[in-house]
């Protein structure tokens, strides 16, 4: 067996360090968004916003995102159970016999994560997390399941929003989607103006291949290691198959593929308009079209309603914290743009004019970078928090003669990295995994580290290679 190369063990060390750390002083993921309200309050207050219209804004923002909320769920629960279904469960397990060593074990889940979340990042969670589920059954690796589960996360911290999922280059390639108010100062921008760029794939290959080599650096060795009988019970997803004779006359239909198959009739006929009326990319970008089609695929690889139900069921605990927590932040995003201070402002205002008065065409990238990233750690919400930064954001560019896709590509790249240290879109893999949030952050806060300097140089450095094109407003019909 090779040694441990000394600057991997050291980067492992300072990982084990941080997420011990983490282990005893960071809070759970609701204490984490509760804490996140409270600051939020305080700011408004700050600026002059008076208590009734902040606890108005929170209280009106609360159940702002059940929608998203429900969408989440979904993205759990369809994924969970396509995933654990018998055919793509042997897929997992072919896939996890592939690595031969832990650390490889490691940097070959960052891998299949963040290119799973360049097609759309909610499968990336759900089937990063169930493959690292499968490598912990291997008593030949010694994996460490904190580490792995970071890694899983990793399409979420890196690569996502360079890929189909992008919220912002989905809405601006769409004029359809485009606010009317949005549309004079941004037009349309076409995908080969955002994440086909040659910038943004060189940018997005950069990441992936450094994103990679940090998690099998920071991997724990053997010694060191904590496997996943010590958070969960990697048992408990394996599937099952459903004895095809009903008990009891009534369980007959529940046993019987026959309800599968005309409901996959019905669904498919939708499916079939759906992407005949639509762009490919445009119709699966759409997250309800996604969940759907992962609902209905998990029926019909599982079969039988009966195996259907029973996956789902396992599902279903692992969406508690998405339930219970997203309101919340719907919340902190209403205090932080709803409201106002004495002078009329909001904080998410207050933030954006700090921020874009300090840039220039050279200083674009860097500043526009740096306030995104510190308001994604606030308001965690790709196409959301892009209409809030759009307006501001784009005239800003418009008006230093700035690239305006990849404007969008500094807003997509810099959306990602507080997600590395940010509860929000951690809980779907928290939930399959068994885990809590502090359980990762100590191998996710190296991959910040790193990411942080990297990201904001490439932005600025491939910017300078672009030049401006006015934007292109389709005539009205």
């Amino acid at each position: 067996m090779s040694s441990t190369p000394a600057a991997s063990s050291g980067l492992a060390h300072t990982a084990l360090r941080v997420s011990n750390w983490a282990e005893r002083w960071f809070p759970d993921a609701y204490v984490f968004a509760a804490l996140g309200v409270v600051i939020v309050a305080l700011a408004a207050l700050a600026i002059g916003a008076g208590p009734t219209a902040t606890a108005v804004a929170f209280g009106d923002g609360f159940w702002s995102l059940i929608p998203f909320t429900m969408q989440m769920v979904f993205i759990v629960v369809g994924g969970y159970v396509v995933a654990s279904s018998p055919p793509v469960a042997r897929l997992i397990d072919a896939l996890a016999a592939i690595p031969k060593n832990a650390r490889n074990a490691i940097a070959f889940v960052a891998i299949v994560s963040m290119l799973a979340s360049l097609i759309n990042w909610g499968f990336s969670l759900v089937f990063g997390g169930l493959l690292v589920r499968a490598l912990a059954r291997r008593t030949n690796l010694a994996m460490d399941y904190r580490a792995a589960g970071a890694a899983a996360y990793l399409g979420l911290g890196a690569s996502w929003a360079m890929g189909l999922s992008s919220s912002a280059a989905q809405l601006q390639a769409n004029p359809a989607s485009i606010p009317k108010t949005l549309l004079p100062i941004t037009g349309v921008i076409p995908f080969t103006e955002t994440i086909f760029l040659w910038q943004s794939m060189l940018l997005t290959l950069i990441l992936i291949a450094v994103s990679a080599l940090i998690a099998w650096w920071s991997a724990p060795g053997a010694a060191e290691a904590q496997g996943a009988e010590h958070f969960t019970n990697v048992q408990s997803d394996r599937s099952t198959e459903v004895d095809s004779t009903g008990r009891v006359p009534g369980e007959w239909l529940e046993r019987s593929p026959l309800l599968t198959i005309l409901v996959a009739l019905l669904a498919l006929g939708w499916v079939v308009h759906e992407f005949a009326s639509k762009v490919w990319y445009l119709a699966i970008s759409n997250l309800n079209t996604y969940n759907f089609l992962f609902v209905m695929a998990g029926l019909l690889l599982h079969w039988r309603p009966r195996s259907f139900l029973d996956a789902v069921k396992r599902a279903v605990p692992s969406t508690t914290g998405v339930l219970i927590q997203f309101p919340l932040y719907g919340g902190i995003a209403a205090i932080l743009t709803v409201a106002k201070g004495s002078d009329g402002h909001t904080v998410a205002e207050k933030l954006s004019s700090v921020f874009v008065a300090l840039a220039s065409h050279d200083t674009y990238a860097l500043v526009i970078g740096t306030y995104s990233a510190i308001l994604g750690f606030f308001v965690p919400s790709g196409g959301g928090k892009w209409l809030i930064e759009a307006p501001y954001v784009m005239q800003a560019a418009n008006d230093l003669h700035y690239h305006l896709g990849w404007a969008v590509q500094i807003y997509n790249a810099a959306e990602a990295m507080p997600n590395l240290i940010n509860p929000f879109f951690m809980l779907p893999l928290l939930g399959v995994l068994g885990l809590k949030a502090r359980d990762l952050i100590g191998f996710t806060v190296i991959q910040l580290v790193v990411h942080v300097p990297l990201v904001l140089f490439l932005l600025w450095a491939l910017g300078t290679t672009l030049g401006y094109h006015p934007p292109v407003v389709p005539a009205a019909p």
